[in-house]
């Protein structure tokens, strides 16, 4: 037994000392076995820090900063009229139904097509013939990036050589999520800086003139990040122009409910171009308007000429997604088929989408009588013009740079303000700030009296007009 430990060794002479042998490697002839810290190859000395997302910086720099006064206006989830995050009564009552489910494999088939089905409904129409028909192909997706980055990836594999053009401004993750599947970027005019409105002449010239058969990213409702949204007759004009050229719709749906507070009205755009005879792909979202930012729900669906083709490219999709992250989590997709299959649960979150869409319109109109108010020279009317969570207030990037250094009011640098961020007790000292940075006369300083409450600021220097003070004890309404 005294031998054992040697057993592997037994065709080598046993002679040898212990020590020789165990096993070493030889060394190759010409590499260095050493080991010194100079010579050892290192993976990833090239590996450089990238390019911070523009929210997200906004978001890290609202967050360093220690004064008690800040106001985030850079995030693009809905906040209620304290500033806090939202859940919806309904999709707590839907969890409560959800709660006793076996999330099997053998349910969870059934759970995402349930999904995939209803967000078809919700966005086509319920009663449509491709919907009647399953003339679709969708699979559920990790909210609206996921859908935009499996349908990127989708139109590279199909469309080696094609490109998509971006309205200017989009999402600034757009040409991130086209970029990474290899799709060219390009982009067609949009938004007009003058009128702070839309471009429609310089839109429509755009589209004429590329390539017959390109496709296009359009936003259906609520525009991120300008609130400008084209009329039913520019759309149908749009539309037309499309079916001219056989362009490609694809339409991101991030904010239905939003614009009007109605689901369905915010859907009218696609519903246009579906009564054109369009095919038309869709990214949904649920983050927003159900306020499930964290679950990542979402659906990509595309419409096809029949039920053998919705076939062949939902099986296409779910090769892509599949090869990326296989399935996205099933508590999410639960919880949206729950709410949107039950009549009683969707009428009532139907409401709450209503509520939030009203206390966001009430603060624009509340912002922009509030500017007026301080007898601001600019006209402000473009804040109720625009719909959705965002106001494209025409701030410039020096003047955000200014209401952050010395007012604390942070917001992505292309002046883009969250709406849903402005609530009824900073909306005032939000618009003080704003006339501050934006007045003619910069000797005209307006910010005092602006009483509420009372804040020890010690560990925040402020700059208010030219003067930089410790804002001890002021009283700031926020």
């Amino acid at each position: 037994m005294e031998d054992e430990p040697h057993r592997c060794f037994s065709f080598l002479p046993t002679f040898l000392p212990l020590h020789i042998l165990i096993y070493t490697p030889n060394p190759v002839r010409g590499i260095s076995t050493s080991t010194s810290p100079t010579r050892r190859r290192s993976w990833w000395d090239h590996v450089t820090p990238a390019l911070k997302d523009l929210i997200n910086a906004v978001t890290d720099a609202f967050l360093a900063d220690p004064c008690p006064y800040k106001i985030n206006l850079g995030v693009g989830a809905y906040r209620d009229d304290e500033g806090k995050p939202v859940v919806l009564q309904w999709v707590r009552e839907a969890e409560g139904k959800i709660g006793a489910t076996n999330f099997l494999e053998s349910t969870s088939t059934a759970i995402s097509s349930k999904l995939v089905e209803e967000s078809a409904k919700l966005i086509y129409r319920e009663d449509l013939d491709v919907i009647k028909e399953r003339r679709f192909a969708g699979i559920p997706a990790l909210s609206g990036t996921g859908a935009c980055r499996i349908f990127a990836e989708f139109q590279k594999r199909f469309y080696p050589d094609s490109t998509i053009y971006f309205p200017d401004p989009t999402w600034s993750n757009h040409r991130n999520i086209w970029g990474d599947a290899h799709v060219p970027g390009r982009t067609f005019h949009y938004y007009h800086p003058d009128s702070k409105g839309l471009n429609f002449v310089a839109l429509m010239d755009d589209v004429k003139n590329a390539p017959d058969g390109s496709f296009f990213l359009l936003h259906p409702c609520a525009h991120n990040p300008t609130g400008v949204d084209p009329t039913d007759e520019q759309w149908r004009e749009i539309s037309s122009l499309f079916k001219v050229k056989n362009h490609f719709p694809f339409f991101d749906v991030a904010y239905q409910g939003f614009a009007s507070g109605d689901v369905e009205r915010d859907a009218q755009a696609i519903r246009i171009f579906l009564e054109d005879g369009h095919s038309i792909g869709c990214a949904q979202s649920f983050a927003k308007n159900l306020g499930l930012y964290g679950h990542r729900v979402g659906c990509l669906s595309i419409l096809c000429n029949d039920k053998i083709q919705a076939v062949a490219i939902k099986s296409q999709l779910k090769q892509i997604s599949n090869a990326m992250y296989s399935s996205p989590t099933i508590h999410g997709i639960s919880l949206v088929s729950k709410i949107l299959c039950n009549p009683d649960i969707k009428a009532l979150w139907l409401k709450e989408v209503k509520v939030m869409a009203t206390r966001i319109q009430r603060m624009r109109a509340t912002l922009r009588e509030a500017l007026e108010r301080l007898r601001s020279p600019l006209n402000w009317q473009h804040i109720t013009n625009q719909a959705g969570m965002f106001c494209f207030s025409g701030l410039t990037r020096a003047e955000v740079d200014q209401l952050a250094k010395e007012f604390h009011i942070y917001m992505t640098h292309d002046g883009r303000i969250s709406m849903a961020s402005v609530t009824t007790k900073n909306v005032d000292y939000v618009a003080r700030a704003i006339h501050e940075v934006t007045a003619s006369n910069r000797d005209i300083k307006i910010l005092h009296n602006i009483g509420a409450y009372k804040v020890n600021t010690d560990i925040c220097s402020t700059s208010l007009g030219t003067n930089k003070t410790r804002a001890r004890g002021m009283n700031l309404a926020l």
